[in-house]
C-alpha cells in the first residue's frame, strides 16, 4: 500500500465536517468532501478547505480513488428526536453509501448514524448498509455506542460501522467513564470521568444579546413573560413535565404521549415530549440536536444555550464558523459527527491500516452491538433476530459473544 494513500479519505454527506476535521486532527488527508446544502458547503469550506463539492449523491459522480470512505447518511428519515417519514427519499442514501463502498473499494470505511437506524423499517437500512458492502468483502464492527465515553460533554448515542476489506477493524475504546443516561456506565469504569456540561463551557464570557456574540454565536435572547416563569420554575434535571398545569405548553400533552407500544415515533407524533428541559451542571449534557436551543435550559441561568455553547459540547473549537441561518446553524452543530469522537475513531483506523490488520478470506459482520443496557424494545429485539439470523446463522447471540 502506498504510504501517502494509507492517510486519505473522502468524507461523504460531510455537512459541518466533523468527520474531516477529526480524521484531519488523526493525521488524514481529506481529498475531497460532498455535500449539497449551501449552508454546510459554506461552513465546510471556510473551516477546513475548497475541497469541498457541490453535489447530489442520489445521482452519478465521479469520486477519487481513497483508502478510507467515511460517512453519514442525513438522519431526518428515520431519526426518533422528529417525525418518522418511511417514504423519504433520503432514507435511500444509506443503500447509496453502502453501493459506493462497495465501487469504489476503499481499504477501510466509517458509517455514522443516529440510533433510530437500528430499527428503522424494521431492520432494512441496516440489511441496506451491511448486505452490499459485505458481499464486497468487508468485514464489519457494528455498534451503538455514547459519544460520553469518549470525552465528549454528552450523552449522545449513535451508531458507528467501521469495515475493512479484507481484514478485521478495531473499534475504538472507550476513553472516559460516563454516568447519567443508561448504559454510559457499562460501557466503561474506573477511567477518566466525562467532562460535566459546565467543565465543557467554562471560560466563556456571559453571553450577549445581538449576533454576532464574542465568542461568534455566543447570545442569547432574554426570556420573558411565561417563557421566564417556566425557566425560573425548572430545578436542573426537570422538564415541562414537573411544572404546574398552568404552565405547561398546550401541546404538551399530546407530544407527552408520542410513542406508541412498540418503541418507535409514530409517524405522525413529532416533537421531543420533555418540551423544555433544565439540563444538570454536574452531568454531560444531553444530546446536542437542532433543537437543542429551543428545547434546553442553562444548568445556572434563566436562559437558552447560545449556538457557540452547543458549539461546544459538540466539541467544536470556538473559531469554527457556522453559516446561515440561526435554524440553520444549530441545524449543522446538532446534525454533526463530534469531533472528538470523530478523532478517535480515525485514530483506531489509523493504526490499523499502519499495522496491516489481521487479514481474512471473505466478509462478515464481526460484531453487532445494538444496546448495552439489558432491555431492548420489541421492534429493536426483533431487528436482533433478523440481523443475527442473516449473518450469524442463529435467531440470536448473546450481548458478549456479539461484543467479541
Amino acid at each position: 500500500m502506498n504510504p501517502i494513500d494509507a492517510h486519505t479519505i473522502l468524507d461523504l454527506f460531510c455537512g459541518a465536517g466533523g468527520l474531516s476535521l477529526g480524521f484531519r486532527r488523526a493525521g488524514f488527508q481529506v481529498i475531497q468532501a460532498v455535500d449539497n446544502n449551501r449552508a454546510a458547503l459554506q461552513t465546510y469550506k471556510a473551516n477546513l478547505g475548497g475541497h469541498v463539492v457541490d453535489y447530489d449523491l442520489t445521482q452519478a459522480l465521479v469520486l477519487p480513488d481513497t483508502t478510507v470512505i467515511v460517512g453519514g447518511p442525513p438522519c431526518q428519515g428515520f431519526s426518533s428526536a422528529g417525525l418518522r417519514r418511511y417514504d423519504d427519499r433520503r432514507n435511500s442514501l444509506v443503500g447509496q453509501f453502502a453501493r459506493i463502498i462497495a465501487e469504489k473499494l476503499p481499504s477501510c470505511f466509517v458509517f455514522e448514524n443516529v440510533e433510530g437506524f437500528l430499527t428503522a423499517e424494521q431492520g432494512d437500512r441496516v440489511i441496506e448498509l451491511l448486505d452490499p458492502v459485505i458481499e464486497a468483502g468487508y468485514v464489519v464492527q457494528l455498534r451503538k455506542l455514547n459519544a460520553a465515553n469518549f470525552g465528549v460533554p454528552q450523552h449522545r448515542k449513535r451508531v458507528i460501522a467501521i469495515g475493512g476489506r479484507g481484514w478485521k477493524p478495531s473499534f475504538p475504546l472507550p476513553t472516559h467513564s460516563a454516568y447519567g443516561a443508561p448504559g454510559a456506565s457499562r460501557a466503561a469504569q474506573n477511567l477518566t470521568l466525562t467532562p460535566t456540561i459546565m467543565e465543557a463551557l467554562a471560560n466563556l464570557p456571559d453571553p450577549g444579546h445581538e449576533p454576532p456574540g464574542s465568542p461568534e454565536g455566543h447570545y442569547t435572547r432574554l426570556l420573558t413573560g411565561v417563557d421566564l416563569e417556566r425557566a425560573v420554575a425548572l430545578q436542573p434535571g426537570q422538564t415541562m413535565k414537573d411544572l404546574p398545569e398552568a404552565l405547561q405548553h398546550e401541546s404538551f400533552q399530546r407530544r407527552a404521549f408520542r410513542r406508541v407500544m412498540d418503541g418507535t415515533a409514530s409517524e405522525r407524533r413529532g416533537g421531543a415530549p420533555a418540551g423544555i428541559k433544565r439540563l444538570r451542571p454536574n452531568e454531560p449534557s444531553k444530546a446536542i440536536t437542532g433543537g437543542a436551543m429551543a428545547e434546553f435550559l442553562h444548568p445556572l441561568e434563566n436562559r437558552s444555550l447560545t449556538l457557540r455553547e452547543c458549539a461546544r459540547l459538540q466539541t467544536f473549537p470556538d473559531t469554527y464558523t457556522f453559516f446561515g441561518t440561526v435554524a440553520t446553524q444549530m441545524q449543522l452543530i446538532g446534525n454533526a459527527v463530534p469531533p472528538l469522537l470523530a478523532e478517535h475513531i480515525a485514530r483506531s483506523v489509523m493504526i490499523d491500516i499502519s499495522q496491516g490488520g489481521k487479514p481474512t478470506t471473505s466478509g462478515a459482520l464481526l460484531s453487532f452491538v445494538p444496546t448495552l443496557s439489558d432491555g431492548a424494545s420489541p421492534i429493536l429485539r426483533q431487528v436482533i433476530e433478523r440481523v443475527c439470523q442473516r449473518y450469524f446463522g442463529k435467531p440470536s447471540v448473546q450481548r458478549h459473544t456479539l461484543w467479541d
